[in-house]
């Protein structure tokens, strides 16, 4: 299993829309709750979120590849196929 690194920021709109699709998805699939979430908060730790590539919150990786980015006006929809595939691909071995 791979460690999902999830790039947010404490108050961010689709950064809360993406916290509630994970829940969502972990109760609908609990062998996602085994996924180690390695969160990067970009206002608190902005050395280490400048090592990542991305524009938007959320944006996650597994490694140094971007599985997933928010964009302006993102529908939930959307958003949740986008975190399904990142959380599938961190089932992978």
């Amino acid at each position: 299993m791979k460690t999902v690194t999830y790039c947010h920021i404490d108050g961010c709109p689709y950064c809360r829309q993406a916290d509630q699709i994970i829940k969502e998805l972990i109760e609908e699939h609990p062998e996602y709750a085994a996924i180690r979430f390695d969160i990067v908060d970009e206002h608190k730790d902005p050395a280490r979120a400048d090592k990542y590539d991305y524009y938007a919150n959320p944006a996650m990786f597994i490694g140094d590849e971007k599985l997933y980015e928010s964009h302006l006006f993102e529908k939930k929809e959307e958003a949740r196929a986008h975190i399904e595939k990142v959380l599938a691909r961190a089932m992978e071995d």
